[in-house]
């Protein structure tokens, strides 16, 4: 019974620590770039893949429920089907063996994954949502991104220079973060 009461809480502190600095976002194009990734990592290091996935659910239902929403859902959405695409292969892989070169392995490939992921998941279900939801056509996602890079003439130019390197510099900076932090908090994380 302690451990599951244990585990619920630390998914918890972890879900409302993530949700706070969610809110600490900066614009990048037309994403917004939050560090909160790192909690979710810290969650899966310690406590393996489903907390991870756990922790980024409930990161953004907290984040909905207390700051609304400003995309029709599909901002949450996207992130969490990236948060996951990052953070559970991460975990997963870290889980097999606990060491700092599997950490920095597990982020590795974690931000491959979340690339991977975000090339189809784009293109075929959150522009679209988005899209839908604000009654905007693909065309006018893709003048946004020319407005920014002159390059950007077409959604597969613009999940190219834009998304996949917004999604490289936010899987870099949270695995950096997190591969710096988590020895240090391990301690307190596996109590």
């Amino acid at each position: 019974m302690k451990s599951s009461v244990s585990y619920c809480a630390k998914i918890a502190v972890l879900s409302a620590a993530a949700a706070v600095v969610m809110r600490l976002e900066l614009p990048v194009a037309f994403y917004r770039l939050d560090l909160s990734e790192v909690f979710v990592l810290l969650g899966g290091f310690s406590m393996g893949p489903l907390a991870a996935a756990c922790i980024e659910l409930i990161k953004n239902l907290l984040n909905l429920l207390l700051n609304g929403t400003i995309t029709g859902g599909v901002g949450e959405l996207a992130n969490f089907l990236m948060g996951c695409a990052f953070t559970v292969p991460a975990a997963l892989l870290y889980r097999r063996h606990k060491s700092r070169r599997n950490a920095i392995l597990g982020c590795l490939l974690g931000a491959g994954c979340l690339v991977a992921a975000a090339v189809p998941l784009n293109l075929f279900v959150l522009i679209p949502a988005y899209c839908a939801a604000f009654h905007m056509e693909t065309a006018d996602i893709v003048r946004m991104g020319a407005a920014l890079i002159p390059a950007v003439d077409s959604i597969g130019r613009l999940i190219l220079f834009i998304t996949v390197p917004f999604n490289i510099v936010k899987a870099l900076l949270s695995s950096l973060i997190t591969v710096m932090v988590y020895k240090k908090l391990s301690p307190i994380l596996h109590k």
